[in-house]
């Protein structure tokens, strides 16, 4: 059992990407990795889970117009994450993420666990993300008088028989990542400037529509409402990590990626706080719209035309968020199966467009078929609790490192550690503390069945477990 303990050293992970027989091609400049961060950023969080969070759901208290203190505290929590991915990602850059991360640190069953966290976090937010980008493609056609039948927009809980625009999005973003990484990167850049447009647009026109007032109470449900909302709309951050699982593919990764990592959260964060502030501004927040509360908003203040405009934006936003969440997951599947713990299949890279194919087929075909059935509150909340796992870990992975190879050398080293890390770790479980019981019970269960899986196969094949015992013990 201690061979499910070793670690892979950071040395071995260099050698390993450097002969992979299935090489990923390195085409990303600052400018592609900052846009794939904000691209993941920016998208169902803002545009579509702001009302749930102010408004509240079901016994979840609301934030009310403190929901810009709800994106301090979540940004806060990200940030100090996303210093210590950021130091990760200048030693290691390699695909993978936190999976590759723990694996240099705490070992390989903890490798597992967290990189099937990371399966959790993406391949679900691209369920949440697609369900949103739905919601408001439909309400486009509305406008222009199209009306779909509902049981072709509607999953079978909402009355319907599918979420078709769902599926189909999911199915033609995968084609798109077959093709290329970098045709993907300048897709995204391109919707990432129209999406900051819209943004800015909202918080310029909205801000001569807002009434004081409306901020009064401020907390009406108090520090829980705050809390609880920080807790679902943590979902809005989920994305600046998508950028380093792209480290493999960038021209100069140890620079580039933890600016990129960096830049992308701050930029999206005063942005965040600027909406909320806004949007809780225009309308009480009793009345925001749920399903479409950024576009809802200026059209309950008359400005039906900056509504429609917003809204298409919105459907920008949104596909660029699809695009870097299925880059995520299908590299996570990529760095697994590298190492053995996956099947071999899914780290072919296809000799034409040197992308993973088989695995980016297998995450879009999954990918639609869940976004045309789950409801998008359940998808969003079990992305957030394996996404806030995967960041205690990284965290405290960069406690071990630093204790166990303070030698290595850091392009760039986070501040003001142990404190940063652990202040980190403390803010991730804190935010986890809010989630529903029930979201515990589906984490515990995806982790139970990842844990089955690995001790049938991943044990089995794992390539450092099939070293020799010199060997293994080198990379410990």
């Amino acid at each position: 059992m201690r061979r499910a303990f070793r670690t892979k050293s950071i040395e071995q992970i260099h050698r390993d990407c450097e002969n992979q027989p299935h090489k990923l091609k390195r085409t990303l400049s600052l400018f592609d990795l900052t846009a794939l961060g904000i691209g993941a950023i920016i998208g169902t969080g803002i545009f579509v889970l702001v009302g749930t969070a102010a408004v509240g759901d079901g016994d979840r208290p609301g934030a009310g117009p403190a929901l810009a203190l709800s994106f301090v505290l979540s940004g806060a929590a990200c940030l100090l994450a996303a210093l210590c991915y950021a130091e990760f990602a200048s030693m290691i850059p390699a695909a993978g993420s936190a999976y590759t991360y723990t694996y240099a640190t705490l070992g390989e069953l903890f490798a597992w666990i967290t990189g099937w966290s990371l399966v959790l976090e993406y391949g679900i937010a691209c369920v949440a993300v697609a369900i949103g980008w739905s919601g408001y493609f439909v309400s486009i056609l509305e406008r222009t008088g199209i009306h779909l039948p509902p049981a072709l927009i509607n999953a079978p809980h909402e009355g319907g028989f599918i979420n078709l625009p769902a599926v189909l999005i999911v199915l033609a973003l995968t084609v798109l990542l077959v093709i290329g990484i970098k045709e993907s990167a300048r897709v995204t850049g391109v919707i990432v400037v129209l999406k900051i447009a819209v943004v800015l647009f909202f918080i310029a026109v909205g801000a001569f529509a807002v009434e004081p007032a409306n901020w009064s109470p401020f907390m009406p449900n108090g520090f829980a409402g705050v809390g609880a909302a920080a807790a679902v709309i943590f979902f809005a951050y989920i994305g600046f990590d998508a950028v380093s699982t792209t480290a493999e593919e960038a021209i100069n990764p140890q620079r580039d990626v933890p600016i990129g990592i960096l830049v992308s959260l701050i930029i999206c964060t005063i942005l965040y706080i600027a909406v909320a502030l806004v949007l809780t501004g225009i309308v009480p927040y009793s009345q925001i719209h749920v399903k479409a509360p950024v576009a809802e908003a200026l059209n309950s203040a008359g400005i039906r035309w900056g509504g429609a405009l917003v809204a298409i934006g919105a459907v920008a936003g949104i596909t660029s968020v699809l695009i870097v969440m299925l880059l995520g997951q299908i590299r996570v599947f990529y760095a697994m199966s590298r190492d053995g713990l996956l099947w071999p299949w899914l780290s072919a890279v296809h000799p034409r467009y040197g992308t993973p194919h088989h695995a980016t087929l297998i995450t879009g075909v999954g990918v639609a078929i869940l976004a045309g059935f789950v409801p998008i509150g359940v998808a969003a909340e079990l992305t957030n609790i394996g996404t806030l796992f995967a960041f205690t870990l990284v965290c405290g992975a960069v406690l071990v490192l630093r204790k166990t190879r303070p030698d290595l050398k850091r392009p760039f080293r986070a501040p003001f550690v142990p404190l940063l890390p652990i202040l980190g770790m403390a803010a991730c479980l804190g935010l986890i503390g809010f989630l529903p019981p029930i979201t515990w019970v589906g984490f515990l269960v995806w982790a139970a069945v990842g844990l089955i899986l690995y001790a049938l196969y991943g044990f089995r094949h794992s390539k450092l477990g099939k070293q020799a015992p010199v060997a293994n013990q080198a990379g410990s």
